[in-house]
């Protein structure tokens, strides 16, 4: 089932404006280059990926990329960027995993960026996520550490961040292996006491 037009929807024109949004993907892709090896040969899926900017960040240093996103309008500005940038290895894929099981598509690499917290069921996508991986594949979720709501403030229905080392044994039960935390970056926001710094997680494990 499709999915009314969102929130995400309606910024997506406009999403890119924000350079902290691009520089916290261009760290998370460093970061993640740093780590994880043969990177050249990989397929990547990057899940929530709304305009693309960390699968567009790791797109010259992998084999192929696929942008996953729920929100139409944040696919078609990630296809105008790679239509624009005349990008060969690189697509779009309109994907909910929270609406029904994951296509029967693999990949040698799944990311997230700043997604995971959106999502009520961690352990389906966990569990979607172990599916959409060839085996030995590598899972790398960049979100939040736990926070006390101050992030997104009041209404935000989603998770107020993770514990890391509640989240790492959530990825085992899912079928992931050689789980490690390292922090990759801090979002500054104001919020209702002041400008406050949040730090920003690299999880990074492998399908066993």
């Amino acid at each position: 089932m499709t999915r009314p037009p969102s929130d995400f929807d309606a910024r997506a024109r406009t999403w890119d404006e924000d350079a902290s949004k691009v520089e916290r993907a261009q760290r998370v892709a460093a970061a993640i280059a740093s780590v994880v090896p043969s990177l050249s040969g990989k397929a990547v899926l990057e899940y929530g990926a709304g305009t693309g900017l960390l699968g567009l960040a790791l797109q010259p240093l992998v084999r192929e990329v696929t942008l996953a996103d729920s929100s139409r309008e944040m696919l078609a500005v990630a296809g105008e960027k790679i239509a624009s940038g005349g990008v060969r290895n690189a697509r779009t894929l309109y994907l909910d995993l929270a609406a029904g099981p994951p296509p029967d598509l693999r990949f040698d690499l799944v990311c997230s960026l700043m997604t995971l917290h959106h999502i009520p069921d961690t352990d389906g996508v966990l569990g979607a996520f172990h599916r959409l991986l060839e085996r030995d594949g590598v899972l790398c979720i960049a979100d939040l550490d736990a926070e006390d709501g101050s992030f997104h403030g009041p209404g935000f229905s989603g998770h107020k961040g993770f514990e890391r080392a509640d989240l790492g044994a959530r990825m085992e039960r899912s079928g992931f292996r050689n789980v490690r935390f390292s922090t990759v970056h801090e979002v500054v926001r104001e919020t209702a006491d002041g400008a406050r710094a949040f730090p920003v997680f690299l999880a990074i494990a492998e399908r066993a």
